[in-house]
């Protein structure tokens, strides 16, 4: 994987929100002053699939938009190209593997976020924060998995891919009736709260899922709009197979994923007004990204990593590099781009006693480093701003520049991902996460349990809480 001289975005926005949310009680700011979160987090979308990033054949003009609004990251990488992995790095702050997450878990899965584990819900809840997911979860299906039990105040989603149900393409040749669909896969199940709400979700139910979850999205936004809070919206779009609602479909050149993401374009313009329309819009933390690379092997229902090599499930750049815009009025200038670099850093178990350094106000807070270990970015970076451009005809911008390569002949060997193993990866070069480790003295590395196990020997998640993330 190659990256640029001006070093690589990370994943773990963790330790750098931290920054925010511990400089507020030492400035003297009060509960209303603290920043509003939301996250639009997307399901195996493309480094090309939006405007500013070079998309062809259908546009997405509220995030083209956001984008003037805010700031661009050419080079923003995930944690790993494969859902749940991805998602663990996002909420905990953590790599992954620390915690026994590893590719994507499917339904009934003994293994799934531990109670244990910090996650960004948890930590913003300590400063008084409401917090709602809506959309897809996917860090497991079981009572103590879901998110109620992690931090969240309200969600309404499915538990895992919208591929996992006994439609799936692996079993879609079999007799509607064949009692091996349910054994691979169990109807598809959606969640409000920890309640079921259809226990049997099909394609009608799923064309409305990008609807479903914007409205839940503007309802909390305005019940919520005198606290501050953390909304978390994960779109199980562009994931297989792709479903849109009537009044998107038809209507882009590229068929129907074009349709599908200008319906996510939609959800964000809805998301942005309701913010705006609540007073809120110049308080609120924005980020849009996805959580890996387009699925290549599915053809034109997948996306595109151009100019990056290969997709998902790999360690190419296609499939750990995304796009990335963030909009945060005062914070974050508008109508820039950046290739901010990483460092390693130090996350604490308490919102006291971190040290971290926030590059686009210059400021910096020190104390006693504590035992988790993340890597925080700088978001902003000053020495690397430039004016907004989009440009179809250079979608890379300042990003580094791989070889092309011809994604629609993708020669990805991870086309049938299992739901349950890593996928498998190329040797990659090692990363800068690597070099910014190597900066700072090696704590001795005790033994891993990744699971714990509860006395009937169910494994229940991963606990190692003295290890270093």
């Amino acid at each position: 994987m190659q990256s640029s001289a001006h070093g690589t975005v990370r994943f773990q926005l963790l330790a750098y929100l931290l920054a925010s949310l511990c400089l507020a009680p030492a400035l003297g700011a009060s509960r209303s002053e603290l920043p509003n979160i939301v996250i639009i987090f997307t399901d195996d979308q493309g480094y090309a699939d939006v405007g500013v990033f070079g998309a062809k054949g259908f546009v997405t003009p509220n995030l083209d938009r956001l984008a003037s609004q805010g700031r661009i990251f050419r080079n923003f990488h995930v944690v790993q190209p494969v859902c749940s992995a991805s998602r663990c790095g996002l909420l905990t702050g953590c790599y992954p593997n620390r915690l026994g997450i590893h590719g994507a878990l499917g339904p009934r899965s003994k293994v799934g976020i531990s109670a244990n584990e910090m996650t960004l819900a948890d930590l913003v809840k300590k400063r008084g924060y409401s917090t709602a997911i809506f959309g897809k979860w996917h860090l497991g299906d079981s009572p103590q998995f879901l998110p109620l039990r992690h931090g969240f105040d309200e969600y309404f989603g499915l538990p895992y891919s919208n591929d996992m149900w006994p439609l799936h393409p692996d079993l879609v040749k079999l007799p509607p009736d064949a009692e091996k669909r349910k054994r691979g896969y169990p109807d598809l199940r959606m969640f409000e709260n920890n309640k079921v709400v259809i226990p049997n979700v099909n394609h009608e139910d799923q064309n409305q899922l990008t609807t479903w979850y914007t409205e839940h999205a503007i309802k909390f936004i305005d019940a919520h709009k005198a606290v501050p809070f953390l909304l978390y919206l994960a779109h199980n779009m562009p994931h297989v197979p792709l479903h849109v609602s009537d009044k998107f479909r038809g209507k882009s050149e590229r068929g129907l994923y074009g349709d599908v993401i200008e319906e996510i374009d939609w959800s964000v313009g809805q998301v942005m007004d309701a913010l705006k329309r609540n007073g809120l819009e110049e308080n609120t933390w924005v980020i849009f990204t996805s959580d890996n690379g387009p699925w290549l092997c599915y053809g034109d229902h997948a996306g595109s990593a151009y100019p990056l090599r290969e997709g998902k499930g790999t360690n190419w750049e296609g499939g750990t590099r995304e796009p990335c815009i963030m909009r945060w009025p005062g914070k974050i200038q508008a109508g820039t781009e950046s290739m901010a670099s990483t460092f390693g850093q130090s996350f604490p178990d308490r919102l006291e006693n971190q040290e971290i350094r926030t590059t686009h106000t210059g400021s910096i807070t020190k104390s006693t480093s504590s035992r988790r270990s993340s890597v925080a970015m700088a978001v902003g970076n000053s020495n690397f701003p430039t004016p907004f451009a989009p440009s179809a005809a250079n979608p890379a911008a300042m990003g580094a520049r791989p070889l092309p390569t011809n994604n629609a002949k993708s020669k990805n060997p991870n086309c049938t991902i299992s739901s349950t193993t890593s996928a498998k990866t190329p040797t990659s070069p090692p990363s800068i996460l690597t070099l910014s480790n190597a900066l700072k003295p090696k704590p001795k590395m005790p033994a891993l349990n990744l699971v714990t196990r509860s006395p009937n020997g169910s494994v229940q998640g991963s606990a190692s809480p003295a290890a270093p993330r």
